[in-house]
């Protein structure tokens, strides 16, 4: 009953850890660009009581070992990168990615962080920079004067300048892959670093060695799925319920266990 206790204490852990995840996913439902993640479990060393090969008594030997778990732990969380749905803006400032890639910007301390989130804007002086004032990477300069700012789908900005006939080309956004992605490490701010899991970070223009393309005037919502979040943080309270209940159930047992004379 001892073993029960402390491998029901390791379930209510482990969903405990889940419903956390669960309710990250939920308050960013509305966070552009965000990406769900779900937690993954893994079961602790079993306890081995007796090998397969341990004699049966009648000569021979047992076909299966006899052994008990010992529980459970959270091992990992796993981030979906899956595209989400994409919000109509209309203002040309707004840019989104269809498929694979990061935008790459700079951060004060001047290393460089990873983002799907395309809401971006002017700063004082004309650069396009993310919603925390983060410079998009490399910098794109506009005009105070310019007019209707256009980007491609393959990155390249350009802008009608006053005095001029042609369109004035602004520079170009690169894309940033990973082959990991789920290896990134969360920086907050919609921001991701890389880190040894995920690898370097391969650039590219849009539409370029399997990177997506821009589509100006969107923004990316965040992918997830409200309905399926509800149905999992139900399944969390029930799993979380039994394992308190196996709690109750040892404890009247040991009860029981002491009244015995």
């Amino acid at each position: 009953m001892i073993r029960a206790l402390y491998t029901a204490a390791t379930g209510m852990n482990a969903q405990e850890t889940k419903m956390n995840v669960s309710a990250n996913n939920l308050a960013n439902a509305s966070t552009t660009g965000f990406k769900r993640a779900r937690t993954e479990f893994e079961d602790l060393l079993a306890e081995r009581i007796q090998s397969a090969d341990a004699p049966d008594g009648q000569g021979g030997t047992r076909a299966t070992p006899l052994e008990v778990g010992l529980g459970v732990r959270a091992a990992a969380t796993t981030r979906s990168f899956a595209q989400g749905d994409m919000l109509n803006t209309g203002n040309p400032l707004d840019i989104t990615i269809q498929g694979n890639g990061f935008f790459k910007v700079q951060r004060p301390n001047g290393l460089l962080a990873y983002t799907r989130a395309g809401n971006l804007s002017l700063d004082a002086t004309g650069r396009l920079v993310t919603q925390n004032g983060m410079v998009l990477d490399p910098s794109i300069t506009v005009p105070q004067d310019a007019q209707q700012i256009v980007v491609r789908q393959d990155g390249m900005v350009t802008a009608q300048v006053p005095g001029q006939t042609d369109v004035v080309e602004l520079g170009t956004i690169e894309l940033a892959m990973f082959q990991n992605a789920g290896g990134l490490h969360g920086l907050g701010g919609n921001l991701y670093e890389s880190t040894p899991a995920s690898g370097l970070p391969v650039l590219a223009r849009p539409g370029e060695q399997g990177a997506g393309t821009l589509a100006q005037g969107f923004l990316e919502g965040a992918n997830v799925s409200t309905v399926e979040e509800m149905i999992g943080l139900i399944t969390t309270q029930r799993a979380y319920e039994m394992n308190s209940k196996v709690i109750s159930t040892a404890d009247q047992m040991l009860s029981r266990l002491t009244q015995i004379r």
